[in-house]
């Protein structure tokens, strides 16, 4: 039989080169994909952190770079008891963000930097043992609460779109950049966003772009239109006339005109707020604690309160990694579950 070209080794050259332009080419696209490996609100932290990291060192006298255990040891001891007069100390967990944040940069110019070293880990260990905190955790909504909110806001274009956004925030167990992350369609990922709908005679399925890769996010129909998050987003679409793009977007001031920019992430916390408010939640807290106690994770961690089935689903629902975390948003729904004070025999 004989040789197909294609198999010939003769045709074949022993080495292949490559010109400048595939180089260069080459090269543009492996920086496109180094620049994604990580979120926009991320990459925006880390560089915050190199930059305080830079200015402590200009200050101190200290070189940045190459990575210095000791001096990394240094910095967030003065993170932590500020030796400037007039210094904020920062908490324990801004200071473990931030050391984070200058790992990463300290890999992103290409050194290596033990954070498990004894001069960064035993300061570390002891500030979180000095100034570690319970920490502060964001009221979780109830369902009747929820809907207590939702009966605030009107029926004209803007509270078409929020009560859209407090219920698909509270059904899917969002976070305040995917509820405004979300598109009509995937092609619109492109534009912007990291999210898409697909809507369902069942329900609607959200798909996320996330740091392994896609997280799928089932929300079913409610029990009437009053709570029903997808037959509200089917609403708010069809009366604002999104046919691509962003789903939640800002309203100009005539109240009728919907405009093409993405809501800022913002506009879930604020509108949180701003309901409960109008809703009397929480009546026994002034304005000031209600409005520290109730934010966009008030929605997210709602659903994990209130959804009385298996963790392991609330966990999927959630995308966290462990079911610790869950166990963490579920707050005090199982907390008296079982009583062992009684079990004692007390």
């Amino acid at each position: 039989m004989a040789n197909s070209p294609l198999l010939d080794d003769e045709k074949l050259p022993e080495t292949v080169s490559f010109s400048e332009i595939d180089v260069s080419s080459l090269a543009e696209t492996a920086r496109e994909f180094a620049r994604q490996s990580a979120a926009e609100h991320t990459k925006t932290a880390y560089s915050s952190d190199w930059r305080h990291f830079q200015s402590w060192c200009r200050r101190k006298g200290f070189d940045p770079l190459p990575p210095s255990p000791q001096i990394v040891g240094l910095y967030i001891a003065d993170c932590a008891a500020p030796s400037s007069p007039g210094a904020k100390a920062l908490s324990v967990s801004t200071i473990e963000r931030r050391l984070s944040g200058i790992g990463w940069n300290f890999t992103q110019r290409g050194f290596q930097f033990e954070r498990a070293d004894r001069h960064v880990s035993t300061v570390l260990a002891g500030i979180r043992r000095t100034l570690g905190r319970p920490p502060v955790q964001k009221e979780a909504l109830s369902a009747d609460e929820l809907l207590s909110m939702i009966d605030t806001l009107g029926y004209d274009l803007r509270g078409l779109r929020d009560r859209a956004i407090l219920l698909i925030a509270y059904a899917g167990g969002l976070r305040r950049s995917e509820v405004v992350g979300l598109n009509v369609r995937l092609e619109d990922i492109d534009e912007g966003g990291h999210g898409w709908v697909q809507v369902l005679p069942e329900g609607a399925i959200l798909r996320f772009r996330s740091k392994t890769g896609w997280r799928e996010v089932a929300i079913g129909r409610g029990s009437s239109d009053r709570s029903c998050p997808v037959a509200a987003l089917e609403k708010w679409v069809s009366f604002a006339r999104i046919e691509r793009g962003p789903i939640f977007r800002a309203i100009l001031k005539d109240g009728k005109t919907v405009d093409v920019e993405r809501l800022s992430n913002k506009h879930v916390a604020r509108l949180v707020k701003q309901t409960a408010e109008a809703a009397g939640v929480r009546g026994d807290l002034s304005f000031v604690e209600r409005s520290l106690a109730f934010a966009g994770h008030s929605l997210r961690a709602g659903l994990a309160s209130s959804a009385n089935v298996d963790e392991r689903y609330v966990q999927k629902q959630l995308g966290h990694a462990s079911v610790e975390m869950t166990r963490r948003y579920q707050r005090n729904r199982d907390r008296f579950k079982i009583n062992l004070t009684k079990a004692a025999g007390l």
